[in-house]
């Protein structure tokens, strides 16, 4: 498949008021467009509208509408497609990137992570480093993250400034913790986070994060549990991150840790459970059984040397299933682009199977398949008529792009420096590689002096 690759022009406004008019406030013309990335299906020239947040229309040029006053932008030379989905992050950790590699899992948060958390979080540090991370995301072309940590207030805050759509989770666990010192309260903060997000702004859809088994009692897991049905939100935990994680669990009521789970009545499809690196083939029978969501984070797993998670078997099992990067801390990275890429190959290497993981699988992964895992309805992750418009635009005028033969190539050879303009909820949040809404400059000297300080 060939394409005609012309120069990228600049945002211009159409007012051609001589043919009949559809409504259309933002048009992206003459571009490449990928509507649902586990396909191969691409329209080599036509257009994407815009009406408020939704697509309104894609189709070939041939069928362009006639507008006036619309946003116009020529994607020639450009790729459009649906924004990608980040399943698994702590935002505020950008502050602690670097600050302790080469360690496993225990080591790494016991002796580096939970105590450089003791020292330095608070509001202002999470809200300026989710700001970052905000940034970082947008700039590699992900639309929407799922978030879990502490003062998830000030999270939502950051996301809902910087223009990136958050599924923003209030951490819960049985210690004291920043925001909340008396563990006895976590609960009744994690009411209060979910009652005040609960329908205040588009972009946010608040959860609930139980850190995990071996940090939160029964009683907790349960409560927290509750309290997300009650509002019909997502609760997200960590489980089966590691090979012994059930030995540090205080009251296992199962042999592993997502039997231990299922035994407290947790699983459903409003469950998503993180990382699952050392589910049994019994675990997957208890998640598919209640339509669980997994999100896998491959390179944060390499890095922590925590293992592999059973990616082929939870295919055959149809397991709703996201991609994540988890914290800029243990990945040290936030763009799902360089995750697809490794987590494509590194699960075809103990089988020696090429096809174990295929690149539309990534791809859907990354985007509908992700959305849906975190919940998210009415065609988020595609460029359906409908869908919620979160969209990227690629340049495929990059040596790395060329030629083009296909979307596997945004799987094995695309990167988060390709992505030249990103549009969340109908808004243009990044263009020409700018970010149009807040001071990037600003923001990594402040987290630049709380790393300091």
């Amino acid at each position: 498949m060939s394409f005609q690759i012309q120069p990228t022009k600049v945002i211009h406004h159409l007012h051609d008021r001589t043919q009949s008019l559809m409504h259309i406030d933002l048009l992206i013309t003459n571009t490449t467009i990928l509507p649902f990335p586990d396909t191969e299906q691409v329209i080599a020239k036509g257009f994407v509208a815009i009406t408020g947040t939704l697509i309104s229309t894609v189709g070939p040029m041939s069928a362009c509408p006639p507008t006036a006053d619309a946003t116009v932008i020529s994607g020639a030379g450009q790729l459009v497609m649906p924004g990608l989905v980040n399943g698994h992050c702590h935002a505020p950790m950008t502050l602690f990137r670097g600050l302790a590699d080469d360690l496993d899992l225990h080591t790494w948060l016991q002796t580096h992570i939970f105590p450089a958390e003791a020292r330095q979080v608070n509001p202002e540090m999470v809200y300026w480093c989710s700001k970052l991370a905000a940034a970082e995301m947008l700039l590699s072309g992900t639309t929407t993250v799922a978030d879990g940590y502490f003062l998830e207030d000030e999270v939502a805050r950051a996301c809902v400034e910087t223009g990136i759509r958050c599924v923003a989770a209030q951490a819960v666990l049985d210690f004291p913790a920043p925001g909340v010192p008396d563990p006895a309260q976590n609960i009744k903060v994690a009411a209060r986070f979910l009652e005040h997000w609960q329908g205040r702004d588009p972009l946010i859809t608040p959860g609930i994060f139980a850190h995990s088994a071996y940090t939160c009692s029964n009683t907790t897991l349960q409560q927290a549990k509750e309290l997300t049905r009650y509002h019909q939100a997502p609760l997200f935990i960590h489980v089966a991150e590691t090979r012994d994680e059930g030995r540090h669990i205080a009251e296992p009521q199962a042999s592993t840790p997502i039997g231990h789970l299922q035994a407290l009545h947790l699983l459903d499809p409003d469950t998503i459970c993180v990382h699952c690196t050392w589910a049994t083939d019994s675990d997957l029978v208890d998640l598919t059984a209640h339509g669980c969501a997994v999100v896998t984070c491959p390179q944060s797993n390499a890095k922590l040397a925590s293992g592999r998670m059973p990616l082929s078997a939870m295919l055959q099992q149809r397991v709703r299933l996201a991609l994540g990067t988890d914290s800029a801390a243990s990945n040290n990275s936030l763009d799902i682009f360089r995750e697809m890429d490794f987590a494509a190959k590194v699960h075809k290497v103990t089988p020696c199977d090429p096809a174990a993981a295929p690149a539309g699988t990534l791809l859907h992964m990354a985007t509908a398949g992700g959305a849906e895992a975190l919940g998210l309805q009415n065609g988020h992750g595609t460029l359906a008529p409908g869908a919620p418009a979160d969209l990227i635009l690629l340049d495929l005028q990059q040596p790395h792009t060329q030629p083009f033969h296909g979307p596997r190539l945004l799987v094995y050879s695309q990167a988060g420096s390709s992505v030249r303009t990103v549009i969340v909820n109908g808004r243009i949040v990044v263009y020409d590689r700018q970010l149009r809404t807040i001071d990037l400059d600003a923001t990594c000297d402040r987290v630049r002096t709380l790393a300091a300080g």
